[in-house]
């Protein structure tokens, strides 16, 4: 009996290169449908011409083709260099360079850490250094090049540029040129990465299969262009200069992104308002009417780690971040001190619509018959494995992701576990949520033993924020009672 032989498995990006691509793809005749900027579709077939597509965040796209889910992938090359850094061994080929934007990787710092540009610290100075960034793996290399014999690696979701010279001494961060580091308020030290978008497969698939059908209308559009790592090999006399945690006063983070609105809706309940963070826009450093208070906006993703290591006193993040956190390091000197009740959204197991189950119980039952490990996809890794070992689950593997999640169920995972404030995704996606164990809002919390001495600006600033709480519920009710008179 003959086996069908699969479709080849394209991996995509969504974000900014979703655009770029989609077009280059349609000018070769590649063109897929939903792949439209905009669109919340991260599936579809394409069989009539031999290959499937996901869509994925781009830092995701080498690992699906390292495992084989996907044979090909698109992508920036930087996150190529992400993986190989630590992975060098993974069935990861580069095909060839695509038109699309460079992007480079920069050894940066503040303009106060007394650094020229070109310049790469005295190694002798950075003696338990901290280095922020969101490309660890190309940051320990960069260390271990320094021979930096105690340092401290800062694993960010994203805003690098935010932590010298407060919270971190350097920054290693991604961005088109020096020109562009000097943009984010940063002293471009060294460049330890250039390269383009690239085109990958994975080893054994391009050996074995026949990729041609995507290789082939693709090749026309391959440009000359090298990935290039250049890590240091001097550095300069010149130590550098770094910052220290002022304990005298109170360190507020607030949150960019999606939590800001609502940020700024309790801050402004609450009476409090800082010059330079509105509803949508910010500036990372607003300046504060209180004396003593120190504000930062951050990603709220990286808020509990922060206040557990005394970075700041007090954040504003989100109950699925602190339970996340929570889940790695239970005994994590940071705590809930006071619940927003803002951007409330459901997190829970998401599976399929063709999956035979209503319930989450009626599908413990056929995960646990499938004979092998039940493959669960989240940007929650700790929730969903602290979910899968209460609910009993046997045989799992927790796939960690960096989102465009609902790509990966069901062909890559089983389950996923995601949020949702209204279904929408999950919806076009063709997916749906099981029963829903967490229900999130935002939060402030708070270290369990702050560092600062000014702990009555922290009781003030808990206090102001409890009677915003407090308004904005007595508020609410008062507009369900007017509805209920008007509908009487």
């Amino acid at each position: 009996m003959s086996t069908a032989v699969p479709p080849l498995g394209l991996a995509v990006p969504t974000g900014s290169l979703r655009e770029p691509v989609g077009e280059l793809l349609a000018s070769c005749g590649l063109s897929m449908e939903g792949y439209e900027p905009g669109s919340r579709l991260l599936r579809a077939e394409a069989s009539d011409r031999g290959f499937r597509f996901r869509i994925f965040r781009e830092r995701d796209i080498p690992i699906q083709v390292a495992l084989g889910n996907y044979d090909l992938g698109i992508c920036s090359d930087v996150w190529i260099a992400e993986l190989q850094a630590r992975f060098p061994g993974q069935r990861v080929v580069r095909v060839g360079a695509l038109p699309g934007p460079a992007t480079e990787v920069w050894l940066g710092a503040a303009p106060s850490a007394g650094l020229e540009a070109g310049q790469v610290p005295d190694p002798a100075s950075l003696e338990g250094v901290r280095l922020a960034t969101d490309l660890p793996n190309l940051t320990d290399l960069l260390a271990s090049r320094l021979r930096l014999p105690r340092y401290a690696l800062l694993d960010l979701y994203g805003s690098v540029e935010a932590y010298p010279p407060e919270d971190a001494d350097l920054a290693v961060v991604a961005a088109a040129d020096a020109a562009a580091v000097e943009a984010l308020g940063l002293v471009p030290l060294h460049r330890l990465f250039r390269g383009g978008v690239a085109l990958v497969a994975n080893a054994d698939a391009l050996r074995a299969r026949d990729c041609s059908p995507i290789v082939g209308p693709l090749t026309p559009a391959f440009v000359p262009s090298e990935a290039a790592l250049t890590l240091p090999d001097r550095a300069s006399d010149t130590p550098l200069e770094r910052v220290h945690r002022d304990t005298g006063v109170l360190r507020l983070a607030l949150p960019d992104g999606h939590a800001q609105r609502h940020t700024f809706t309790a801050l402004a309940d609450a009476g409090l308002a800082f010059e330079g963070y509105g509803e949508r826009e910010f500036v990372r450093r607003p300046l504060s009417p209180i004396e003593g208070l120190e504000v930062k906006v951050v990603r709220p993703q990286d808020m509990p780690s922060l206040v557990a290591m005394g970075a700041f006193d007090i954040a504003v993040s989100g109950v699925d971040r602190l339970r996340e956190h929570l889940a790695f390091f239970p005994a994590s000197p940071v705590e809930m001190a006071l619940d927003l009740r803002r951007s409330r959204y459901r997190i829970g197991p998401v599976v399929h619509n063709d999956f035979p189950a209503q319930t989450t119980q009626e599908a413990l039952a056929i995960w646990s018959r499938l004979g092998r490990p039940v493959r669960i996809a989240s940007e929650f890794p700790g929730l969903a494995e602290e979910w899968a070992r209460q609910l009993r689950l046997p045989h799992t593997a927790i796939i960690p992701i960096a989102g465009a999640s609902e790509a990966f169920v069901p062909e890559d995972a089983d389950i996923l576990v995601e949020g949702t404030e209204t279904g929408t995704s999950l919806r076009v996606n063709n997916l749906r949520m099981l029963d829903p164990f967490l229900d999130s809002t935002n939060c402030v919390i708070a270290a369990t033993n702050p560092l600062t001495s000014r702990r009555d600006l922290l009781d003030l600033l808990l206090d102001r924020l409890r009677e915003g709480v407090r308004v904005a519920a007595a508020g609410e009710a008062g507009v369900v009672a007017q509805g209920a008179r008007g509908g009487a």
